[in-house]
């Protein structure tokens, strides 16, 4: 009797089994028809926007074709040297040779070391199986040997233009992170890991994060990097009180409402980058730059620019000048009471307050006592991998498209400045939300990066021409308001920041602009980039930054300089604290001569992309 309930219980069990395998089998099998069936109305979408909107500048049709023709002249100068292009072939295929020698005796159970390791902090291959498994550290490490092999000999070429190894040395850039192991489905454990264990689910909901990003998309791309449904602008992010107290055409001007018994007599005024919304300076509290400064006893106003659409086509940078930050003077001068102010600018931000300090300076205008600059250059000669896009051929097609609609998509810029940090900024979005088939994460920084603002024709053509190619600030070339702009000439002290690791203002280039001014400089360096570094609240205790006495040259002055831990923000304010006068009784913003329009931040800030 025993032994027939053992055989019976055997087969059930042996039916479960099998109806199990049949389960996932079938689940497999459903998911691979959907995955197909959104994969073709996907692909078709692309191809449709790539023929009707492909070929506009900095699309990826552009580039491709401008990679392709680049890296095209440096493959030509090594076949043209047969047996420089041999040596070369010889120490890849010896790495090779190495590479699977060592493979095949830790097949066999010896311990070998690596022919090639990630670099520190390369989070690509963080997943313990690229290093566990002999197959994922086999592709790990080939990869890694093609890539620096590739990188070595585009650097070493000789008989082309530096400009033209520097773009090889950027679209190879690209080209080496998008084909990375670990961007595809069967190169990437944990997508490995993932799809066997939802049976193919998780490609299935990455194919339709996908289609929904471009559904949300204009003519390019744009892969979601956070929830843009956890934020709302006046809810959660820009949220410290204050009133809009006055408008034009270009900007709001916010007025914040005082949190201290006592404030400094000279206002604050802040110019941030248009490129950008202003909020980036107030996100979440416990981040927020506006309001420290506020606790600090500042009577702060915050330019908050127009998100411009055809209308403005005609604004020029001159005008932002006028009707920006000499407006925003004026108005918080006559709302206070006071002559003066001390203005603060952040990257192009920061450009346009310089320009505007050399005309002041040229008109004999003192309106303005103190500045200072947050990652802002106005030498571009070092402006790092941007000048990559800037040429007469590019120059030219973008002011055509922004001459047929009067601007320059958000997007566009947008996919410029993640180009410049594809395995920060692109791969690690395509692996978590189409492979993995995950939501974003939600994060107020990267909600500030997907709410892009667009660009005048006029003003944006200016920028690009006048400073990126042509650089004439800094030589003393620019014309704006009938005046010669004269950077030497501008002489109120300056409090100059720049940032270690900084991609868009690189710290060299910030640096050797400083040095055009003719006022007392204060040059302090803070760890990160263009963003962390800038919002790096105290409370944090993250990064560090340092500071140091004149020095004639970059390099003299990062060797002398001495590094203190935490956020630059309390030096910042020392500093402020000496140029801001007395201390007087706290501005109500809805109390001054100016009348309130709106509540902070206004709705200029809230105009879409």
């Amino acid at each position: 009797m025993s032994e027939g309930n053992d055989s019976a219980g055997e087969a059930a069990d042996e039916a479960a089994v099998e109806d199990s395998q049949n389960d996932h089998v079938d689940s497999l099998a459903r998911n691979m028809v959907r995955l197909f069936d959104q994969g073709a109305k996907v692909f078709s979408t692309l191809a449709e926007r790539s023929n009707s909107n492909g070929q506009g500048p900095y699309s990826m049709t552009s580039e491709v074709g401008e990679a392709a023709k680049t890296l095209g002249e440096v493959a030509r100068v090594w076949v043209s040297d047969p047996g420089k292009l041999a040596a070369a072939q010889g120490e890849l295929f010896q790495s090779y040779a190495d590479l699977w020698g060592r493979s095949f005796r830790r097949f066999l159970g010896e311990e070998v070391e690596p022919v090639a390791e990630p670099e520190p902090g390369d989070n690509r291959f963080k997943d313990a199986d690229w290093n566990d498994s002999q197959y994922f550290d086999f592709v790990k490490q080939a990869y890694l040997i093609t890539s620096r092999w590739a990188e070595d000999v585009t650097k070493s070429t000789e008989g082309v233009d530096e400009r033209t190894r520097k773009k090889a040395v950027f679209y190879l850039d690209q080209m080496l992170a998008a084909l990375s192991p670990s961007n595809f489905a069967l190169t990437n454990p944990e997508v490995v890991r993932a799809t066997i264990a939802s049976n193919a689910e998780n490609l299935v909901q990455g194919m339709a994060h996908l289609a929904k990003d471009l559904e949300q998309s204009k003519d390019l791309l744009r892969v979601s990097q956070t929830d843009l449904s956890a934020f709302e602008v006046g809810k959660d992010l820009a949220i410290t009180p204050g009133k809009v107290v006055f408008q034009n055409d270009v900007i709001q001007l916010i007025q914040y409402a005082p949190s201290t018994g006592e404030v400094y007599e000279r206002p604050l005024i802040i110019a941030p980058p248009w490129i950008n919304k202003f909020y980036i300076l107030d996100l979440v509290p416990q981040k927020s730059l506006v309001k420290w400064a506020v606790d600090q006893g500042f009577t702060v106003f915050m330019i908050s620019w127009v998100n411009p659409d055809g209308n403005l086509a005609q604004k020029t940078f001159e005008d932002y000048m006028q009707e920006g930050v000499l407006a925003a003077v004026d108005a918080a001068n006559r709302q206070c009471g006071t002559t003066q102010v001390n203005a603060l600018g952040y990257c192009v931000g920061g450009t346009l307050l310089a320009c505007t300090l050399a005309y002041l300076a040229a008109k004999g205008d003192d309106r303005i006592a103190s500045a200072s600059f947050l990652t802002a250059q106005v030498d571009f000669s070092e402006a790092g991998d941007l000048l990559i896009f800037i040429d007469d051929t590019q120059l030219n097609s973008l002011e055509e498209m922004m001459a047929e609609q009067g601007y320059l998509d958000g997007s566009r810029m947008a996919h410029v400045f993640n180009m410049l940090r594809p395995r920060d900024l692109i791969w690690p979005y395509v692996i978590n939300n189409y492979l993995l088939g995950k939501k974003p994460f939600p994060f107020d920084l990267l909600y500030w990066n997907a709410d892009s603002t667009r660009l005048p024709a006029l003003n944006h053509a200016f920028y690009l021409r006048e400073f990126y190619h042509l650089n004439r600030l800094s030589k003393g070339e620019m014309v704006l308001g009938g005046e010669t702009l004269d950077l030497s000439r501008i002489n109120m002290p300056i409090y100059e920041l720049f940032t270690q690791e900084d991609h868009i203002a690189p710290a060299l280039s910030v640096f050797r602009g400083s040095k055009l001014f003719g006022g007392p400089v204060r040059h302090v360096m803070a760890g990160s980039g263009h963003i962390a570094g800038v919002v790096n609240p105290p409370a944090k205790k993250k990064y560090q930054f340092w500071t140091g006495a004149p020095a004639a040259t970059f390099e003299e002055w990062t060797a002398a300089a001495t590094e203190t831990a935490g956020s630059w923000w309390p030096d910042w304010a020392k500093w402020l604290d000496k140029q801001s006068g007395e201390k007087v009784p706290p501005r109500d913003p809805s109390a001054g001569p100016l009348k309130a329009i709106e509540d902070a931040p206004g709705s200029y800030v809230k105009g879409g992309s």
